[in-house]
C-alpha cells in the first residue's frame, strides 16, 4: 500500500504526532474512514511509516476533537462528524463568521480585498461553466482571507478548523450552477460590506451566507447523502 511520506528523519515528536494527526484528522473528514471503522495502531503506522507511539498520541488527540472514540481493551473506532454535528457546526459558524466579518472591516488591508475581489471574479468564471472543483477551491480561499483578515488568531483557528469539519459535506452546498452562483453573489455582499467598513452590514450578510448555506444542503439531501455512505461503510465491514 502506498504510504503518506513521513518517513524523513524528524526529533521533534510533537512534530511527528502533528503529522500524523493531521493525516488521520482530513483522512476522517473526507470519509476515508467512516463511522465505526476501527483504526489499528500498527496498520496506520506501517502505512505511515511511522512507529506506534505517535499513532497512540494522535489517537489521543483525537478523542478530544470528537472523532474517534478509544474502547479500552478494544481499541479506537471512528465517531466522525454526524448530521447532528454539521447542523450544530454550521450554526456556530453562522455566529463566528459574522463575528470575523465585522473585525475585519477594521483590519483588513488593501492587498486582501484585492485578493478577494479577484477571487469573487474568477469564481463567477468557474461558476457558470460548472467548473465546481475550482468553485471549492475559491471558496475556501474566500472564507480564509476572511477569517485571516479579522486579525484575531483565536477566532481564525476556531473558524478553520470548524471549516475543515464539514469538509466532506461542503461541496454540497456548491453542487449546482444556481447555488454556485448565488454563493458568490453572496461573498461579493460580504465583500462590499467590508470595503465599506460596515461592521453591522458585513456580519449580517456573513450570517445569512452560512445560514443559506445549509439550507442548501439540507435542501439537496444532506440527510440521505449521510445514510447512504454509512450503507456503504457497512457493506463493506
Amino acid at each position: 500500500m502506498a504510504g503518506y511520506d513521513l518517513k524523513q528523519e524528524v526529533t521533534d515528536k510533537y512534530s511527528l504526532r502533528g503529522r500524523v494527526f493531521n493525516k488521520l484528522r482530513e483522512d476522517i473528514l473526507s470519509g476515508k474512514y467512516k463511522e465505526n471503522d476501527e483504526l489499528k495502531e500498527i496498520a496506520i503506522g506501517e502505512e505511515l511509516g511511522v512507529s506506534r507511539t505517535p499513532v497512540r498520541e494522535a489517537f489521543r488527540q483525537l478523542e478530544l476533537e470528537g472523532l474517534i472514540q478509544i474502547v479500552p481493551n478494544k481499541g479506537a473506532y471512528v465517531t466522525g462528524i454526524t448530521i447532528n454535528d454539521v447542523k450544530d457546526i454550521y450554526m456556530i459558524r453562522s455566529k463566528l463568521e459574522g463575528l470575523c466579518a465585522a473585525w475585519a472591516c477594521e483590519h483588513i488591508t488593501e492587498e486582501q480585498l484585492e485578493e478577494m475581489e479577484e477571487n469573487i471574479y474568477l469564481a463567477k468564471f468557474h461558476a457558470q461553466r460548472g467548473h465546481y472543483e475550482q468553485m471549492t477551491e475559491l471558496d475556501n480561499r474566500f472564507h480564509e482571507l476572511m477569517y485571516e483578515s479579522c486579525n484575531s488568531k483565536m477566532l481564525q483557528h476556531l473558524l478553520s478548523d470548524f471549516h475543515q469539519y464539514v469538509l466532506r459535506v461542503r461541496k454540497r452546498t456548491l453542487s449546482t450552477v444556481d447555488r454556485s452562483l448565488a454563493s458568490n453573489s453572496e461573498h461579493q455582499m460580504i465583500m462590499e460590506a467590508i470595503k465599506e467598513r460596515n461592521p453591522l452590514k458585513a456580519e449580517e450578510c456573513a450570517v445569512k451566507h452560512i445560514n443559506n448555506a445549509y439550507q442548501n444542503m439540507v435542501k439537496n439531501g444532506l440527510k440521505e447523502a449521510y445514510e447512504n455512505e454509512t450503507e456503504e461503510g457497512n457493506n463493506n465491514e
